[in-house]
């Protein structure tokens, strides 16, 4: 039996702060969608309300880029939070902006958020962010803490391990979940962002990372709120949990209940590959009457099953990815 579908990732901005090794390619200027290009407040409550809610999606997560850059973000939380049919509403952001914001964007009605935290060296961590200049680490892990003390829960923490950057750290950085309630969730390296980073350092499969935890702590199955994929454990006696996301050695299409829909409006099947996109904003904006986008996102969902099993791995132009994670809102 296909799961339900009823899980939107929304990316509310493909500008980002960070040019994170594993999202952007290096080298490459990225070409940024201009404002008006970019799906307003009310055209995104308008897909959410009269489109995507009706076909099923109760479920939202708010992503970007980076989406504390989106200017009125907590208003739109607020908006989105206050929809009748909204189940969860969460967002991943790469923390940078969140000890000044945390507060606000609980307020408004977030519940649940997920920070990018891929190193706990602050220069390791600079180099996977792309940053030069003054260290970056001490206010993300501000970030970390202000969402904490806020009452973000669950809080989670993501990490993709990159073999010769930060594998190393997998036991450190499991090591968050023993004394706090924090869930850290190891994500394999996909090729979508860096193919050039990816071909050169390749990934390690969550059984191996899985191992080496078992090793040190013992390793038990645990649960976390959450609507991903993640195998979830935990260490015995943890506060917090351990998740796998094992995208590349250990495919769960049969088990995926997402789509994706770009800060521009495309909406997107399934993140490994291209096929099936719909362009919600440009009939929108063209005035075909909502029932009809209605209808063709509801054929969407009928192919989605065909489209992850069958070609999860043909639909790029080429075998390459014609937008980075960045854009695409991971």
């Amino acid at each position: 039996m296909n799961p339900i579908v009823d899980y939107l990732r929304i990316s509310l901005i493909d500008r980002c702060n960070f040019r994170c090794q594993y999202c952007m390619p290096e080298g490459e200027e990225l070409t940024y969608l201009q404002r008006q290009e970019v799906l307003s407040n009310d055209e995104l409550l308008t897909l959410l309300r009269d489109v995507l809610i009706p076909c099923g999606f109760t479920r939202f997560r708010l992503t970007g880029g980076e989406p504390l850059l989106r200017p009125g973000v907590v208003n739109l939380v607020k908006q989105i939070a206050a929809l009748p049919q909204t189940q969860d509403l969460s967002m991943t952001t790469n923390g940078f902006l969140l000890a000044d914001m945390a507060q606000d964007l609980y307020k408004a009605g977030l519940r649940r958020i997920n920070i990018s935290l891929d190193s706990l060296d602050p220069a390791t961590f600079d180099r996977i962010v792309g940053h030069r200049g003054r260290s970056q680490w001490q206010r993300v892990w501000d970030g970390i803490q202000a969402a904490y003390q806020v009452g973000f829960n669950p809080l989670k923490l993501n990490v993709v391990v990159i073999p010769g950057v930060n594998d190393q750290e997998v036991l450190d950085l499991a090591a968050l979940s023993l004394d706090r309630h924090w869930h850290v969730r190891f994500i394999e390296f996909m090729p979508i962002g860096n193919a050039d980073l990816f071909n050169h350092k390749g990934w390690i499969d969550s059984e191996t990372l899985r191992q080496q935890i078992r090793d040190r702590w013992g390793l038990t199955e645990g649960q976390v709120q959450g609507n991903g994929p993640a195998d979830v454990f935990q260490i015995p006696g943890a506060k917090g949990t351990l998740g796998f996301i094992s995208q590349m050695s250990e495919c769960f299409c049969d088990r995926c209940n997402r789509m994706r829909l770009s800060a521009d409006g495309w909406l997107r099947p399934c993140l490994l590959n291209e096929i099936g996109q719909l362009d919600l904003k440009t009939a929108l904006r063209s005035g075909v009457p909502l029932a009809e986008l209605r209808s063709q996102v509801q054929s969407l969902l009928e192919l989605k099953p065909a489209i992850n099993y069958k070609q999860r791995e043909s639909g790029t132009i080429g075998q390459a990815y014609s937008r980075t994670m960045s854009q695409i809102g991971g």
